[in-house]
């Protein structure tokens, strides 16, 4: 690899493509002869507005994204979104939540503060090493809404077939897959994902909603958390996160100059393909999730011994591999390989921990 860079396996803030980085510090000091940096320049000048209007469209065209929803950039992240999904679409009915993990979990914990929350499938009952069926839900006539993690950073699950949610408005937190693979945008009524995982820098999220969703707010609703307020605005009713869209606006051509989602996708599936074949081949290490269900994205694993778990994350950061712990909530080990870990990285982190596993 290029300077000293590692491996790094972080479930975000995570890798990015190294051509967009090394493409972001040609511009850092002077954006193509503006004389500032994107860092530097207002949200309102003509060299931004074209940075802004060159990532939407770039993201339309990567996602197919149809004329009738919107692209929006919103400050905050996830935890934002779990308090304005329910803000802007939970009017006088129920809000449906699939509990698959630690971010579902989250979210529905949030929703609860605005209004009546069903969990209407659940695998708390195996530590969520799996996705519940979800093709014959019982969702109630006056549902407002159905929410899903698509895919779970934390337990390292994800949906392979959307749920039936009977003509109720599908909302899905895309976060930790976002990007990954193609994705039928007309199937949700709401996608959003914190950008730090797939996409981006930390402290922003993408929603694309249906402009018929738009609107109709309860008062109590702070301007900030209004998806209108940011419709309405192009998401410049305050200054936004311009750094962010910029980097995000690189990726997003990237994507695109590298084959679109498809090509993402095949990557995707043959790196993970790698790591998942390893661990069924091994006796020290196990996954942790059930084989139909496993994530591209996150790879959750385990010797079985704390000590142990602590030991592999000891060897593989001297050995250059960074962020393998697994999250403080649940422990483990943790393998996050998102769109820019270059297989050569897995390939790399599978050869040492078989080494790892032959030593002992």
């Amino acid at each position: 690899m290029k300077y000293d860079r590692v491996f790094n396996f972080s479930a975000g803030p995570a890798m990015m493509p190294e051509p967009v980085l090394e493409e972001i510090a040609a511009e850092v000091l002077n954006y193509r002869g503006t004389g500032m940096s994107v860092m530097e320049m207002s949200h309102r000048s003509k060299a931004f507005i074209s940075i802004y209007e060159e990532a939407i469209a770039d993201l339309r065209k990567l996602m197919n994204i149809p004329d009738n929803y919107k692209v929006l950039f919103v400050q905050g992240g996830g935890t934002t979104q779990f308090a304005m999904v329910p803000l802007n679409l939970l009017k006088d009915g129920v809000a449906c939540y699939v509990e698959t993990g630690a971010w579902s979990k989250k979210a529905i914990a949030e929703a609860k503060k605005y209004g009546e929350v069903k969990v209407v499938a659940s695998s708390a009952d195996k530590n969520f090493s799996y996705i519940p069926d979800c093709s014959d839900l019982d969702i109630p006539d006056n549902a407002d809404y159905v929410y899903i993690c698509e895919n779970e950073t934390i337990h390292g699950i994800t949906y392979n077939q959307l749920p039936d949610t009977k003509g109720k408005i599908l909302v899905s937190d895309q976060s930790s897959m976002f990007l990954s693979k193609p994705c039928n945008v007309e199937d949700y009524g709401v996608i959003w994902a914190g950008v730090q995982k797939n996409v981006g820098p930390a402290g922003m999220a993408v929603v694309i909603i249906r402009e018929d969703l738009i609107g109709d707010v309860p008062e109590f609703c702070p301007v900030y958390m209004s998806y209108k307020t940011h419709a309405d605005k192009d998401s410049m009713y305050n200054t936004p996160n311009t750094w962010a869209i910029y980097c995000c606006g690189k990726v997003f051509k990237y994507l695109l100059e590298n084959g679109g989602l498809e090509a993402m996708q095949a990557k995707n599936e043959a790196k993970a393909k790698i790591f998942y074949d390893f661990l069924d081949s091994s006796e020290l290490f196990k996954g942790n999730v059930n084989p139909a269900d496993r994530s591209l994205m996150n790879c959750t694993f385990t010797t079985g011994d704390e000590e142990e778990d602590k030991a592999v994350v000891a060897a593989t950061k001297a050995a250059g591999f960074d962020n393998l712990k697994g999250h403080r909530s649940v422990g483990g080990l943790r393998a996050s390989i998102y769109n820019a870990m270059p297989q050569e990285g897995v390939e790399a982190l599978v050869d040492f921990l078989k080494e790892y596993e032959a030593n002992k």
